[in-house]
């Protein structure tokens, strides 16, 4: 028989009683997971992460799960002998890449995914923006000035879109019938063509338009460092536009920053930057005092 006074035990209650408020406020609410960088190449770290995700539905809390798949998009297009194209570190998608993308998100990278999480013992379903008419995707520009003139000239990326509706009735009917929806950010824009989004872009305005309590955007990096590399742990809008000014933030934060703004700004109650490398960071942010990652709140 178990020891009661064993002392990894006592500290196993204790953990459940210290998560016991978060289980009680969040029950029935939505938590957005964005799952990419190296955690998906990790089979121990995903399978931490199919688990965490199964617990917090088996909890009452229902996750949606965005992917990304830059790195296994590149590795197809190379083995298919199909160039890429960058523009000011963008990857140019035209016809083809639009077509090999949309071959490894909404099929292998998904359906891997979902393996995963049914293997932890939940039921998922692998879907894209396409499915039911869930996102319509408009077409992203971007500008650019020539070092020249110093005009701003329109860069065209391709099949490169964002969000420009949600409808989240096919992510509630999926929860409400007990499933694990996980979206691969693929969508039709209202010309009929199909457009890769970045994940980070569309876990954000699905957490917005679907209220969640919680946006996790899942990184290869430990959350937001100030200048002495010092976690911080909770930001508003105003501080990261401060942060942004004084160059704290930089490089590939500051788009990941600026969903997490939109997100909170339109509906979502917050959101956090974390490290997907570390085994169950979502749980740990979460459902302890202690937290994990960088928390963005309104105000």
């Amino acid at each position: 028989m178990s020891n009661p006074h064993d002392p990894a035990m006592l500290a196993k209650a204790e953990t459940l009683i210290e998560a016991l408020p978060y289980l009680q406020r969040y029950a029935g609410r939505t938590f957005v997971v964005k799952y990419g960088g190296h955690a998906m190449g990790d089979p121990e770290l995903a399978r931490d992460f199919a688990e965490d995700v199964v617990l917090l539905k088996a909890i009452g809390i229902n996750p949606v799960v965005v992917h990304g798949g830059g790195p296994q998009i590149g590795a197809m297009l190379k083995k298919l002998g199909v160039e890429s194209q960058f523009i000011d570190g963008l990857r140019v998608t035209d016809k083809a890449t639009a077509q090999v993308a949309e071959m490894v998100l909404s099929g292998a990278i998904n359906k891997e995914l979902v393996a995963w999480i049914s293997a932890a013992g939940g039921k998922a379903i692998g879907i894209s923006g396409k499915d039911g008419n869930m996102v319509t995707a408009s077409k992203v520009t971007r500008t650019k000035k020539d070092p020249e003139s110093n005009i701003e000239q329109v860069v065209d990326l391709g099949f490169v879109g964002e969000p420009e509706t949600v409808d989240t009735s096919v992510i509630e009917t999926l929860s409400n019938a007990g499933m694990i929806p996980v979206i691969a950010p693929i969508a039709a824009g209202t010309d009929g063509e199909t457009y890769n989004i970045n994940a980070d872009t569309m876990a954000g305005a699905v957490a917005a338009a679907i209220g969640a309590a919680r946006l996790f955007l899942l990184t290869d990096v430990t959350g937001v460092l100030d200048k002495d590399k010092n976690l911080l742990t909770q930001l508003t809008p105003a501080d990261i536009d401060r942060l942004s000014a004084d160059g704290t933030i930089q490089g590939g934060m500051i788009p990941k920053l600026e969903t997490c703004v939109h997100a909170v700004l339109a509906g979502c109650e917050a959101a956090v930057v974390l490290d997907g490398r570390v085994p169950h960071a979502m749980l740990l942010e979460f459902f302890t005092s202690r937290g994990a990652g960088t928390l963005i709140k309104a105000g």
